[in-house]
């Protein structure tokens, strides 16, 4: 089976490799796309990343709801409200749980915290989405709260220091390590409050120009392996929720997880030093960093 870690202090341990669901939701029918997520729950991936079809997942909540009906219990379910308004956000999240057919999730994300959309002011007011996922949770629709986010880690910092919450999403990756820098920036802070930590985007994310999927990543595939492995060395991270459409990545993605061995500091400066050549070329790909 898979290596797994504990999720800051939720006391929840989850496989260091997360099922993305975007590219199977949006490239693969219901039944290629179940049997690809029981492949991989079989495998020992127990961390299920998903979000509404609105926020780019096609159809990737009601796929994995066929499989959430007969092994929910083996599922570390995740799903995102984008959503600023308190009462807005409540109903995406039970939109949501409708899609998965199931009364919870493991941890909704209050999602794209540095998104134009997503006003720190009302996201965190007395009305605001974070506020009603925290109801939804004493009300045992969720078990955690988390923030994620591509962009703007500023406004994550401030959500730490000011917000209880039990996990951060953030795009983490060698490259961006030069326009944002969450796992210097952000992290720290949120090993100190004991916040699980997740990596998104390891690849680099899509690469819009060229299509959709893993093999359009923006990271040249040569990379991958190397990506994969820094972001699981990053101190305090649990999981690297990776976006998979075929079985041969998952599979190449499994076995990378399997032989996971941690970088060291001078492999970490050197790749480093490989990703500023191409961070010139990616930009602020992901949105504005302030």
């Amino acid at each position: 089976m898979l290596p797994t870690r504990l999720l800051g202090k939720t006391g929840e341990r989850i496989s260091i490799l997360g099922f993305g669901t975007a590219a199977a939701g949006t490239r693969l029918n219901l039944k290629e796309s179940v049997r690809l997520y029981e492949e991989a729950l079989n495998l020992g991936v127990t961390y299920f990343d998903t979000a509404p079809e609105f926020a780019g997942y096609g159809k990737a909540q009601e796929q994995l709801g066929y499989l959430l009906k007969k092994r929910r219990k083996e599922v570390f379910l995740v799903t995102k409200c984008y959503e600023p308004d308190g009462e807005d956000a409540l109903k995406l999240l039970q939109q949501n749980l409708r899609e998965l057919q199931t009364d919870y999730a493991d941890l909704v994300f209050v999602h794209s915290v540095g998104a134009d959309k997503m006003d720190p002011k009302t996201v965190f007011g007395r009305r605001g989405c974070y506020a009603a996922l925290m109801k939804a949770k004493a009300n045992g629709l969720t078990k955690y709260v988390g923030f994620s986010g591509h962009n703007r880690q500023g406004r994550f910092v401030d959500a730490l220091k000011n917000f209880k919450v039990d996990a951060l999403l953030n795009a983490v990756n060698f490259v961006d390590h030069h326009t944002y820098n969450f796992e210097q920036e952000v992290w720290p802070l949120a090993n100190k409050k004991q916040v699980g930590l997740i990596a998104m985007k390891v690849f680099g994310g899509q690469n819009k120009s060229e299509g959709s999927g893993l093999s359009h990543s923006m990271m040249p595939r040569q990379f991958h392996e190397m990506a994969f492995r820094y972001a699981l060395s990053q101190p305090g991270i649990a999981s690297a929720a990776i976006g998979m459409a075929t079985r041969a990545e998952l599979h190449q993605n499994i076995k990378w997880a399997k032989n996971f061995k941690p970088m060291t500091s001078r492999e970490v400066a050197k790749l480093r030093a490989l990703g500023k050549d191409l961070a010139k070329n990616w930009g602020p790909h992901f949105g504005p960093v302030v």
